[in-house]
C-alpha cells in the first residue's frame, strides 16, 4: 500500500503523528495521476482519455483519501518534522551533501534473511542505505495484507521497542473491513476474483543524512505501484513518488527502523505512454521479482 507505513511506517514516540496527517508507507496517497483510457473496456488500454466528470473524479479521489487516512492512523505517534533537518541521531554528524555512485563497493551487502526480508546488512553507511531501501520494499507490499506475513515483516523491520506498538495499530487498519473494501479487496485482504492486487515500492536512490556508527538517518527515494488490475476494475493501477527517511539503530548485529518521516515527489514529468492492457500489467508483476538492493 506506499504506499504504506506501511503504508506502515510512523513515528513512534506516544504524542502524536507528524503534521502530514497523510503520510504513509506499504500503501498510497493523494498525489497527481494520470489515469489510462478506458477504451475497449480494458481499464488499462488506449491513450489518455479526455477529463473525467467530476462524479467519476470524485468517487477515485474519495477511494485514495481513504486509504491514506486508515493507513495514517497506524503510524500515530510521536515525532515527525523533516528528519533530514533533526540533529537527534545520537548526535551523528550529517553526510556530505551530494549523491554517492551507486556501484560496488567491496563490502557484501547482506548475510542472510529474516524470512523474505534480507539481513545481516553491514555495520557501515552501505549497510544502512541497503537496509532502509530493502525494508522500504516490505513495508510497501502486498503481504502487508495477509496478518501473519504482515507480522513477520514488522518483527524483521522494526526494533523490537517498537514493534510491539507498530503491530498493534497495523493489525486494526489491515483487519478493517470498511477500509478493505474502499480499496476494492475482500475482508480477508484479497483480491476480488479475476483482478491482480498490486502494491509495490521500487527505490530509485538512497541517502545518508546522517550517521554516527549506532544510528543512522537514511532518505529512500522510489516509486509505488498500487492499485487492482483486471477487467473492470475501479481502482486500477497507478504510480506516485515519495522520499521515506527512516531513523535507523544498529541492534542485535543490524539495522532496524525505529520511526520515519516522509513527503511527497521529487515527481518526474510523465511520458506520453499508452498504459498496458490490464492482463499485461497483472503478468508483469507476477513474472518480475523483486530485487535485494545494496551498493
Amino acid at each position: 500500500m506506499s504506499h504504506g507505513d506501511d503504508h506502515g511506517y510512523g513515528s513512534d514516540s506516544g504524542s502524536g503523528r507528524t503534521d502530514d496527517g497523510y503520510s504513509t508507507l506499504g500503501g498510497t496517497r493523494q498525489t497527481r495521476t494520470r489515469f489510462p483510457d478506458g477504451s475497449g473496456g480494458d481499464s488499462y488500454g488506449g491513450s489518455r482519455r479526455p477529463a473525467r466528470g467530476s462524479r467519476s473524479l470524485v468517487m477515485v479521489v474519495g477511494v485514495v483519501v481513504l486509504l491514506v487516512a486508515a493507513i495514517a492512523f497506524a503510524n500515530m505517534g510521536g515525532g515527525g518534522g523533516d528528519s533530514g533537518s533533526s540533529d537527534s541521531n545520537g548526535g551523528g554528524s550529517k553526510a556530505e551533501a551530494g549523491a554517492a555512485p551507486t556501484a560496488a563497493t567491496g563490502t557484501k551487502p547482506v548475510t542472510g534473511k529474516n524470512g523474505t526480508i534480507a539481513s545481516g546488512f553491514a555495520h557501515d553507511q552501505q549497510g544502512a542505505q541497503s537496509a532502509a531501501a530493502n525494508y522500504s520494499v516490505a513495508l510497501d507490499s502486498v503481504d502487508m495484507f495477509d496478518a501473519s506475513r504482515r507480522r513477520q515483516i514488522v518483527n524483521a523491520v522494526y526494533a523490537p521497542t517498537v514493534a510491539a506498538a507498530r503491530q498493534g495499530n497495523l493489525d486494526k487498519v489491515y483487519s478493517g473491513e470498511a477500509f478493505l473494501a474502499s480499496i476494492g479487496l475482500n475482508p480477508d485482504g484479497t483480491a476480488p476474483s479475476g483482478l491482480t492486487f498490486i502494491s509495490r515500492s521500487n527505490p530509485v536512490g538512497t541517502k545518508v543524512v546522517k550517521f554516527s556508527g549506532t544510528t543512522a538517518s537514511v532518505s529512500v527515494w522510489y516509486s509505488a505501484l498500487f492499485g487492482l488490475a483486471g477487467e473492470g476494475s475501479k481502482n486500477p493501477v497507478s504510480e506516485s513518488w515519495f522520499t521515506n527517511t527512516f531513523e535507523l539503530t544498529w541492534i542485535n548485529s543490524d539495522w532496524k527502523v525505529t520511526d520515519f518521516t516522509q513527503k511527497d515527489g521529487p515527481v518526474p514529468v510523465g511520458r506520453d505512454q499508452a498504459a498496458s492492457p490490464a492482463e499485461e500489467m497483472a503478468d508483469a508483476v507476477k513474472q518480475f521479482g523483486g530485487f535485494t538492493y545494496a551498493r
